[in-house]
């Protein structure tokens, strides 16, 4: 089996997206999947691109077994509204054009940001290939509720109607909390294409020590 994973983050980078969907792919990778991933140079947070790499057209390397390929986006600082946005879509437009030379049974595509998934989407049309869209953040819903678009609330409209009909377009709809599968059903998604994958840990990262019993006197904890 091909998969194919469209991600705006991946290691070197080691913020929460880049480190989960390395750990989903090496699994993957593990059993016997073949996985491909299309993402950008790495450059999060600061919008500077890692030492070893360019932002040009299209890099490959190999990662743990992960076929990865690195496309040519604008690169901007993780802050301020328009050159994020800016940022995003060159990332969707790059990634589309990239997956057109994949050939892959599945596509996956993760938000936030949710134009990644807008890549994912029109790569499922033009493969004819199912995509699947994962839910880690409800983007545009947590914009608004930092306030990141204030004044600009139309923009946030707009972005909601795409976000559901990505979600309509989509063959199942991965999220990891229970409360977004409930948000999701409330605003008509159908729930038969919703599954909740929760967070999880890697057990092996973590070994028992003995007890500190300065902690203990110092905490109190029972049993």
């Amino acid at each position: 089996m091909k998969l194919l994973f469209l991600t705006d983050n991946f290691p070197p980078e080691v913020n929460a997206p880049a480190s989960r969907t390395f750990d989903h792919c090496r699994e993957w990778v593990a059993a016997g999947i073949d996985v491909t991933v299309i993402t950008c140079a790495p450059n999060f947070p600061h919008g500077r691109v890692y030492r070893g790499y360019r932002n040009k057209w299209m890099q490959k390397e190999t990662i743990d077994g992960i076929k990865v390929i690195r496309v040519w986006t604008y690169i901007a600082p993780n802050s301020g509204f328009a050159r994020r946005i800016v940022d995003f879509v060159s990332f969707a437009l790059a990634g589309f054009v990239a997956s057109l030379f994949v050939r892959t049974d599945i596509i996956v595509a993760t938000s936030p940001q949710f134009f990644t998934a807008v890549s994912g989407c029109a790569a499922g049309l033009f493969k004819r290939r199912p995509w699947v869209m994962e839910v880690r953040d409800l983007w545009p819903e947590s914009l608004r509720a930092v306030g990141v678009a204030s004044g600009r609330e139309w923009w946030l409209d707009l972005l909601e109607r795409l976000e559901l009909f990505l979600y309509r377009r989509a063959a199942s709809v991965v999220v990891n909390t229970h409360a977004f599968h409930a948000n999701l059903m409330s605003r008509g998604v159908d729930p038969a294409k919703i599954n909740v994958v929760t967070n999880g840990v890697m057990t092996e990262n973590f070994a028992a020590r003995e007890r500190d019993e300065a902690l203990v006197a110092e905490l109190g904890p029972e049993g």
